[in-house]
């Protein structure tokens, strides 16, 4: 059953703002309930330090004010007009007040010695004043920077354009997609928000920009990366700005929060209140892990904001006939990017192979369930690892005991691992299940319910679904690229009954290689920029998101070129 959408009853004014400046960037801030820190916004939480505490009364309407009043942080609602506003500074002479709102930066060389979204923000305020029973004829915007008092005349041209945009934005809040995006908007390259809003990637999907026109408007990498702590006994506490990891030995390594993508805990690690409690603050999950890299576990703050994105998800999966079009998206770029990765690696790729995985390749656009399309994929998975072991070539040729483990590969098994390279490629899928897990998580996705992966408890099947594109260019890659340079070497391994697993030595080996491979960049095939792939992760689910909100005629799969 769908609820009709409703717009909150009060407004804040910064959203009016926020609207004039750009109606895309208010429909994510307030109807979905998105914020990221820039350094534009942090330099403007510097400069309103002071006008932020609550200092001074303002009196009454009616009371005779003889004495100029200064009231910092004036929070006042006007119920009629439905707007709720926080004031820096009301100066109140006589019966006449005056808002007077802080701005960072310099006053822009215009005509008006200031930008509409600014002078909209104030005249809301100046419209809330009113409604309690003030007089306000006129407002001060200060930009600190240059130091200046720009005064802006509550004129009835302003008032009618505040009232207005009023109006539209309370229209846009209960629609179920936000507004288009800007195009190649000046705006967009110092927006906060432009790494969750993908303007230029959004209109080249559309069809709204031509392909070439896609700008960089993110670092290619994230500076904030995962901590490992897998040292048994190990603890992590918080001291100040930082997590302190202290070994069982007593050995200390200090790392910055605000560097800190998520924690993961390997088997027996612990971590103090003080530290869940500072991430959970700052929305930097607690990832915990088997030995062998399963997520069995997740802490993090509050559960996100945008319920609606999950509205739409959950809705998708109860229809068979999308939840079979996004699975075979998922299903075709896997085989694809198998097919490419046997092509590079092999001078001589087994011509039967490549022409089975592109039949195979064919064949989902002709399953007609589920069913069939686990069957196209596991047929396809059987060619591609058939052709994996010879794309191995350290170790080829040794004569072995029965009994001695070697990077021979007959094919894929787990639950438990029985061989060398099938104990990496377990642990380097649960690795990737885990990041996947996180972004989506970060993006307001329920990653337990899925569209090719079907619902089981504790599976997150809608990470499996995201990861298939990327499990040989990541994951295959990695083993590939750590046996046979030597990185991980046989005596990195154990064997307890019929199990292998890698020693804690040969475990930090491979974090440190999948780590650098999610770090590498890469030039997008779709928007032909460099980006990571830890950065892909976060813009593919983006994308998937933009698809189920309607925004987006198909999902883009990720395929290598």
């Amino acid at each position: 059953m769908a609820f009709p959408r409703r717009a909150p009853e009060l407004v804040p004014a910064r959203m009016l703002n926020e609207y004039a400046y750009c109606p895309r960037l208010a429909y994510f801030e307030w109807v979905d309930g998105v914020f990221a820190e820039s350094a534009d916004t942090l330099d403007g939480q510097f400069q309103h330090r002071n006008v932020n505490v609550e200092v001074g009364a303002l009196p009454d309407p009616d009371d005779e004010v003889t004495d100029k009043i200064h009231a910092r942080s004036v929070m006042l609602s006007a119920p009629e007009l439905g707007v709720v506003a926080r004031m820096d500074l009301v100066e109140a002479d006589g019966q006449v007040v005056t808002p007077i709102d802080y701005k960072r930066g310099r006053a822009p060389d215009t005509a008006e010695r200031s930008w509409e979204p600014e002078r909209v923000q104030l005249c809301a305020q100046a419209l809330v004043l009113e409604e309690n029973g003030y007089r306000s004829e006129r407002g001060i915007l200060y930009f600190v920077t240059s130091r200046q008092r720009v005064e802006v005349l509550f004129d009835e041209a302003l008032r009618a354009r505040t009232r207005e945009l009023l109006s539209e934005l309370r229209a846009v809040a209960v629609r179920p997609e936000p507004p288009p995006p800007l195009v190649d908007s000046p705006k967009c390259p110092r927006c906060s928000l432009v790494g969750i809003c993908l303007p230029d990637e959004t209109n080249l999907l559309r069809g709204d920009v031509e392909k070439g026109s896609v700008r960089r408007l993110v670092p290619p990498r994230d500076d904030a990366l995962p901590l490992y702590v897998q040292s048994a006994g190990s603890k992590i506490g918080r001291l100040g700005a930082e997590l302190v990891v202290t070994t069982q030995d007593g050995d200390k390594t200090t790392v910055r929060i605000v560097d800190t993508s998520h924690v993961a805990l390997f088997c027996r690690v612990q971590i103090s209140t003080q530290a869940i409690q500072d991430l959970c603050e700052r929305e930097i999950p607690v990832v915990y892990l088997s030995s062998g890299g399963w997520m069995y576990g997740l802490t993090r703050g509050m559960e996100h904001k945008n319920v609606e994105l999950r509205r739409r998800q959950f809705a998708a999966a109860e229809s068979d006939e999308r939840s079979l079009a996004l699975a075979k998206r998922f299903v075709a770029v896997k085989i694809r990017n198998c097919r490419t990765l046997v092509r590079r690696n092999l001078d001589s790729p087994p011509p039967r192979c490549l022409e089975r995985l592109k039949e195979s390749m064919e064949s989902v656009d002709k399953a007609a369930s589920l069913e069939s399309l686990l069957g196209i994929e596991g047929t396809a998975a059987r060619i591609y690892f058939e052709a994996f072991g010879d794309m191995i070539t350290r170790g080829q040729g040794l004569v072995a005991s029965p009994d001695a483990l070697t990077f021979d590969f007959q094919g894929r098994n787990r639950r438990p691992p029985r061989d060398p390279i099938n104990a990496l490629l377990s642990l380097g899928y649960a690795l990737l299940a885990k990041d996947v897990t996180v972004a989506l998580h970060s993006i307001g996705f329920d990653p337990y319910l899925g569209f090719y992966h079907q619902p089981r408890y504790g599976r997150p099947a809608l990470a499996l679904d995201l990861m298939e594109e990327f499990r040989p260019l990541v994951v295959d890659s990695v083993v590939l690229s750590a046996v046979n340079t030597g990185v991980v070497k046989l005596h990195n391994f154990v064997r307890r009954g019929g199990a292998v697993s890698l020693t804690p030595t040969g475990r930090g080996k491979f974090l440190r290689s999948y780590e650098r491979r999610m770090d590498e960049e890469i030039t997008h095939p779709v928007f032909a920029y460099k980006i990571s792939y830890r950065r892909t992760l976060d813009v593919q689910a983006r994308l998937l998101a933009r698809f189920l909100s309607g925004e987006l005629d198909e999902y883009p799969p990720f395929a290598t070129r």
